[in-house]
């Protein structure tokens, strides 16, 4: 039965009820209106609890953001330079000051520290730095975040030392690179060195070059025309 006819029902019972005089008749009258009211008040709900569901079938579904899976970027350009008790790594992250301080993990070991910056720009950066040029102390040595830039502070083990090189690597690859020179051998003997080194790394011009120098100096000294 519908709501508005039970709602008739109702005010028609209310009205017999105010007129009856009877106590059997009031009961049976007062039983009805009660049982009019509680088919009433079930409807209401029915209705209520139907709204509802149609209400939460008209919501848009949730928008659910794309989880994004960044990658680790490995940094290669750094600056650096020292002080007679640290060696000061500068490392340029636009953003950085930006990102949760945890976020922003620095590791030492006393010849090595790697650094690791999570979720900036949906990326990770990573930079590990293995067999520093000397030792360093581990608890006195920490990383500062400035306004996009990371400054890790290495804590020399000995102050007042110079660091030429930062690791122990970019030293032997310098060195390499220096005309061998022996100062306790002949002097020629040092020259011929760095000559035989410009020779290997030459090209044909350059060979030819020295071949053709070579062969005049050889001549002049049989002609006796060196003066030493």
């Amino acid at each position: 039965m519908a709501s508005e006819e039970l709602q008739k029902d109702l005010e028609e019972v209310k009205v017999l009820l105010e007129k009856a005089t009877r106590k059997r008749v009031r009961d049976a009258l007062t039983a009805e209106k009660s049982k009019i009211e509680t088919e009433i008040k079930n409807k209401m709900q029915q209705k209520s609890q139907k709204k509802a569901e149609l209400l939460d079938n008209e919501k848009p579904a949730a928008v659910v953001a794309p989880i994004t899976t960044g990658y680790t970027v490995k940094i290669s350009n750094y600056g650096w330079d020292q002080s007679d008790k640290f060696v000061k790594i500068y490392i340029t992250l636009t953003g950085v000051h930006q990102v949760p301080t945890e976020n922003v993990q620095v590791h030492f070991t006393e010849r090595s520290f790697d650094l690791l910056v999570k979720n900036l720009n949906g990326k990770s950066y990573s930079m590990i730095v293995n067999n520093l040029l000397k030792p360093i102390s581990v608890e006195g040595s920490s990383k500062k975040v400035k306004t996009d830039t990371v400054l890790i502070l290495c804590r020399k083990k000995v102050e007042n030392t110079r660091w030429d090189y930062l690791t122990q690597v970019e030293k032997e690859c310098k060195e390499k690179e220096k005309p061998s020179y022996d100062t306790e051998t002949d002097p020629s003997e040092g020259l011929m060195n760095v000559l035989k080194k410009i020779y290997e790394d030459g090209d044909d011009d350059m060979k030819r070059t020295i071949n053709k120098a070579w062969v005049e100096s050889r001549e002049k000294q049989a002609k006796g025309d060196t003066e030493f």
